[in-house]
């Protein structure tokens, strides 16, 4: 059964936005270490952000200031807003909850981003 449900990916032009979500069922994401990574076509798959159950962030350099990574612990939803998009972010965006006590590592089944110059 699904437990990560993604959505929206999609085509922007370069400099605008897209904010990918992904939900969680039966999980809460209090106590995950959530992230998003992304794999480009003959690129190796990359920790893009990730967010800690207590609310820490941590990004990789090439999207730090311009991508955020959120939770609406609510909602059990995770958010990725990318914010001057460039064609070098276009790739499948996955999200990953982990939980490393309980040997758990959960993936949703990626989303595809494609930024045009």
């Amino acid at each position: 059964q699904v437990q990560l449900a993604e959505s929206g990916g999609g085509w922007v032009q370069a400099g605008g936005s897209l904010r990918l979500s992904c939900a969680a069922s039966r999980i809460s994401f209090s106590l995950f270490l959530v992230a998003w990574y992304r794999q480009a076509p003959g690129k190796q798959r990359e920790l893009v952000a990730s967010i800690s159950g207590d609310g820490r962030t941590n990004y990789v350099v090439s999207v730090k200031d311009r991508f955020t990574i959120s939770k609406d612990s609510a909602r059990e939803t995770v958010y990725l807003q990318m914010n001057s998009l460039k064609p070098e972010d276009t790739a499948v965006y996955y999200c990953n909850a982990k939980r490393s006590s309980h040997a758990l590592d959960l993936w949703g089944q990626g989303t595809q981003v494609t930024v045009s110059s």
